[in-house]
């Protein structure tokens, strides 16, 4: 049997068969940095330095100490955080031609392989994992499932939330809310009210997280009457709505044309004291902008202190909307100063405005500053 890297201590030197540790770092193409103090090890990784915490890992090597599995982790946590998930990868590989492996190891690198959108070789982790003779625990699974969520795989994600059941694991709250947000988000809004008649069915209780994703769902239908009516629900239980259950109550409010009850929600939300929604009051600009009110869009932008590039795009494209293109090229050009990047769909509308209008002077300045930020060239 293999013998496990928690069976040795930090001053145990490695017995045959296995490798010394240098070689196993170096055959991993790791960068070399210059060695620390063995005692700094753990507290850099704790203070955010991964690749002086690795440093201090090879100075270990060249002391001839071998570390425990839990250093080997940390090790492969730190790669994976600071984007060098192939070299995890490779360490992880070396590790277990040696016989070195464990399951918070797998979960660990699984977890790294799917925040870096790498899905396939997450997948085979997995499969390797059920072959290796570990069982892979259900955060293990939710892991690689919410990947293909994001991925866009929706088969292969309910795939595993099948898989889950059928494997035994409790089905909670947690579950079912990352798979109605996941289908929510993807548009599929019929599967995801097959995912929550069956949670509700199954009398998991609800909290804040699964109601949002529920309301969520019901917006993005245009069933605002049964968003609100879960909202009087939630608070009925005693839940206590957040902001962004409200933002999701005037985005959809504003999608489906009622501008008007989305201005008061936003005044009731300012009342609960939740002031800084960038969500709610982007989705009220473009739902101003859209009714055709471009001057009350104008005026909330304006006083708003925290602005992100969709700010920007919905004004702009009011702007254009209104055949306001002499002040969309302004605030097109203060996005170019200040590098806010906006869709290159929007210069083209604001440069073809400009040209309609025979406003040749702000057309050619424009293009010259688009050239400048190097966004699009023409």
């Amino acid at each position: 049997m293999t013998q496990s890297l928690a069976h040795f201590s930090y001053t145990q030197p490695i017995q045959p068969p296995a490798l010394p540790i240098s070689l196993v770092i170096h055959s991993c193409e790791l960068p070399l940095l210059e060695p620390l103090s063995l005692e700094r090890y753990r507290s850099t990784h704790r203070t955010g330095k991964p690749e002086t915490a690795y440093s201090i890992f090879l100075d270990m090597a060249t002391r001839q100490l071998c570390p425990s599995s839990t250093t080997y982790n940390i090790i492969i946590n730190g790669l994976c955080k600071t984007g060098n998930t192939g070299s995890a990868v490779k360490l992880f590989r070396k590790l277990e031609g040696l016989g070195f492996s464990e399951i918070v190891t797998y979960n660990i690198l699984i977890d790294g392989l799917c925040k870096a959108g790498r899905l396939a070789e997450a997948r085979k982790l997995l499969k390797e994992l059920g072959q290796s003779g570990y069982i892979p625990n259900a955060i293990t699974y939710t892991t690689v499932m919410n990947c293909c969520f994001k991925s866009g795989k929706i088969e292969q994600g309910l795939q595993l939330f099948s898989e889950i059941k059928s494997k035994g694991y409790s089905t909670d709250i947690f579950l079912y809310t990352t798979v109605i947000s996941a289908l929510s988000r993807l548009g599929k809004t019929a599967e995801a009210n097959a995912f929550i008649e069956q949670m509700m069915s199954k009398g998991i209780a609800m909290d804040v997280v699964s109601y949002n994703a529920i309301i969520n769902n019901y917006c993005r239908e245009g069933n605002i009457d049964i968003a609100f009516q879960l909202l009087n629900e939630m608070e009925e239980r005693g839940l206590k709505s957040d902001e962004y259950t409200h933002s999701i109550l005037i985005d959809g409010l504003c999608k489906t044309g009622n501008i008007e009850a989305a201005s008061k929600h936003f005044h009731y939300m300012e009342m609960k004291g939740f002031y800084s929604s960038l969500v709610a009051r982007n989705s009220l600009i473009l739902g101003f902008c859209n009714a055709g009110h471009v001057d009350i869009a104008t005026n909330l932008f304006n006083e708003m202190e925290i602005k992100d590039p969709f700010t920007y795009t919905s004004l702009l494209h009011g702007l254009c909307k209104a055949k306001n293109y002499r002040s969309a090229y302004k605030l097109l050009l203060i996005c170019l100063k200040n590098g806010i990047k906006v869709l290159n769909a929007t210069h083209r509308a604001v440069l073809l405005g400009l040209h309609i209008t025979g406003l040749w002077k702000e057309r050619r300045k424009l293009r010259a500053a688009i050239r400048k930020a190097k966004f699009v060239k023409y």
